[in-house]
């Protein structure tokens, strides 16, 4: 479903992501950790088209970036450090605009159905300027997934969330994982991560130096498992 070979980013002199490869299969959930400036953050960017790999080959959902990123932008579901909505629009009106951009069908109701899976039924005639860090990042999740995307990308879901509202994205994610879709989230909540995932991989200095199934884990678990993957590098 994500096939990244030999990818390469640079910011002028500055080299991010060095001839990084990764395969998400179908179905998969996998968390990408590592360290802050790792590259994290630089290559969801790159996989939802919003940058362009300096070299290297890209492909979302069998179609290849750059060249190809309106159809990989109709499969991508986002979720980013910014919720990206309208503060003056109401909960409802905000899925309804992008539902209307993505022609999702019998809108109105996949608009109900979203809300009630977010747990927002209650407020969504509320402008969404009046809800909290923790309603507005649920309401972006429900835009995420509104359109039935074949992939979701999230970017540190869980930052500047409560416990309630961290409680209700995870059950919100297992929904989303259950219901078969191709999951690529970085994180640095490893004791949430760890419960959500299928597979582990580690990003630092611009590479994957390690990867494991959620399977395979020692009874140490993921932390361990971090730790002695960077000392490695």
């Amino acid at each position: 479903m994500i096939q990244v070979q030999g990818l390469i980013k640079r910011f002028g002199p500055k080299t991010i992501l060095n001839k990084l490869s990764l395969e998400v299969k179908d179905g998969e959930f996998v968390a990408l950790i590592g360290p802050n400036g790792a590259g994290k953050t630089t290559l969801l960017r790159i996989l939802c088209s919003l940058s362009k790999p300096s070299l290297g080959v890209v492909s979302v959902a069998g179609f290849k970036l750059p060249g190809q990123a309106a159809s990989v932008r109709q499969r991508l579901g986002v979720v980013s450090h910014m919720p990206l909505l309208y503060g003056d629009l109401t909960a409802a009106e905000n899925l309804v605009f992008y539902g209307r951009l993505y022609c999702v069908p019998n809108l109105a109701s996949r608009v109900e159905q979203v809300l009630e899976l977010v747990g927002l039924s209650n407020r969504c005639g509320d402008l969404v300027r009046t809800f909290s860090r923790g309603m507005q990042q649920r309401l972006a999740i429900g835009r995420a997934v509104l359109h039935d995307p074949e992939v979701l990308l999230l970017d540190e879901p869980h930052t500047g969330l409560d416990q309630d509202a961290c409680d209700m994205l995870d059950r919100v994610l297992r929904d989303v994982a259950v219901q078969g879709r191709t999951v690529l989230m970085t994180s640095h909540d490893f004791l949430r991560v760890q419960n959500l995932a299928t597979r582990f991989d580690v990003l630092t200095k611009g590479r994957i130096v390690a990867s494991t199934e959620s399977a395979d884990l020692s009874q140490d678990g993921l932390q361990a498992f971090y730790r002695q993957a960077l000392e490695q590098v």
